[in-house]
């Protein structure tokens, strides 16, 4: 089996950015049956279709996402997404309650175990790997835990439904939770939502102050945010991953912007092509690339960087503010409003931020767009002439060498 680079979806936008980053398969939630269902901009099941048609064209795997619990109300509405999504020739689902891998099963839909099962060694994988073709292994893993799992399934002929040896997926970058394998009941206890049911409303990431109930002392820690953890990053490492045995390799994400998606599928995208021509090896080639990386990946959405457990590291690294630590920002604010095709020239209207000057980084999204990122270098205003800004309200635009679509988002970056 190739390496597999797996990247979120939560929109149309970051399903073309994901693909444009050069992922192999992306995930998505459909509804409310899935662990991103409150957080994320889910897609409708109608829309279902029209993903596996974009993945089929480009050549992309297709994973729905049905792993929350299941109550018996859930079974019908389970059953139909999964009935939906065999109709529009998904390529798996990933599950954790049996009774959505038993229907999956039943009517011929290739399964995935999602993290929710928390598969920590491997007669858990050997069980499982009856009803999967793919294991997503625990978070809370070492890479010799790793390792030794790849090793017995190997040994022991251990074969999925599709009688090719069952393969193991790691989550290799984005948000980690306080929780072993996401498995949170803080926000159900709190707020009456639950996590395990798509609806976690991130108590943990707030700040706290701890104090003695036996004598009302505030206790001595050096940082309010006790429960929030670094977001997972593993491309200075990612050889180790690999050498293990870990063939797909999950990014995090359904609820970050296209920025996001594309830049770190792009990132570990380059990450493997480097593993595969010995970079991580020689010194004097990897540093270089890891430092690049390592800029970029700190450019778009997250709250600090660790190695989560892979490494052996027994307890957690937490971050010390709230929110996003990302070195620089996105401001929306223009939307296209025509493309003359001819000319290959974009037309905006100014509606959201005071001005908009010339040499300026932007960004620009849409659902078929996907992301493209350019400068507002040689901007002209509404009558076609060179212009040094454009002040909120007025036209404009700017020449791309890619094809733009109205109603797409123009983004400044700060």
């Amino acid at each position: 089996m190739e390496l597999e680079i797996m990247a979120p979806a939560g929109n149309f936008e970051c399903l073309m950015a994901a693909i444009q980053g050069g992922a192999n398969s992306i995930y998505f939630g459909v509804g409310n049956l899935n662990m991103r269902s409150h957080s994320a901009n889910n897609f409708n099941p109608d829309d279902i279709y029209r993903i596996v048609e974009i993945c089929k064209e480009n050549n992309v795997r297709s994973y729905l996402t049905l792993n929350i619990i299941i109550y018996n109300d859930d079974l019908e509405p389970m059953r139909h997404a999964l009935d939906e999504a065999k109709r529009a020739g998904v390529t798996a689902v990933i599950a954790s309650d049996m009774a959505v891998i038993s229907y999956a099963r039943q009517i011929g839909v290739e399964v995935h175990i999602s993290t929710q099962l928390n598969v920590s060694n491997f007669e858990a994988v050997k069980f499982y790997a009856q009803f999967a073709d793919v294991v997503v292994l625990a978070r809370e893993l070492t890479l010799p835990q790793v390792k030794e799992i790849k090793r017995r399934i190997v040994e022991e002929g251990i074969k999925g439904p599709s009688g090719k040896e069952v393969q193991l997926e790691m989550f290799c970058h984005g948000a980690l939770c306080m929780a072993v394998s996401g498995k949170c009941y803080l926000s159900l206890n709190n707020y009456g939502y639950s996590a395990n049911r798509g609806a976690c409303v991130q108590v943990c990431r707030r700040g706290y102050t701890v104090r003695d109930k036996s004598s009302d002392l505030e206790l001595d820690i050096d940082n309010q945010y006790i429960m929030s953890p670094k977001d997972l990053k593993t491309i200075h490492f990612l050889n180790k991953m690999l050498d293990a045995g870990v063939r797909v390799l999950k990014i995090e994400g359904r609820a970050r912007g296209a920025e996001y998606v594309s830049t770190v599928v792009r990132c570990y995208r380059e990450a493997v092509e480097a593993w595969r021509n010995g970079d991580y090896e020689d010194d004097n080639r990897i540093l270089p690339q890891l430092a690049a990386w390592d800029e970029r990946l700190s450019q778009v959405f997250n709250r600090g960087f660790w190695d989560g457990y892979y490494q052996g590291q027994r307890l957690g690294e937490w971050t010390h503010t709230y929110g996003n630590l990302a070195t620089r920002k996105k401001i929306y604010a223009a939307k296209c409003t025509n493309f003359f095709k001819n000319l290959s020239v974009a037309e905006f209207m100014l509606e959201a931020v005071d001005s908009i000057t010339n040499n300026q980084d932007i960004l620009i999204t849409g659902a078929t767009t996907g992301l493209y990122e350019s400068n507002t270098q040689g901007i002209r205003n509404a009558a076609g002439q060179p212009a040094d800004c454009i002040r909120k309200g007025e036209f404009f635009s700017i020449k791309t060498d890619k094809l733009i679509h109205r109603g797409d988002k123009l983004y400044i970056w700060e």
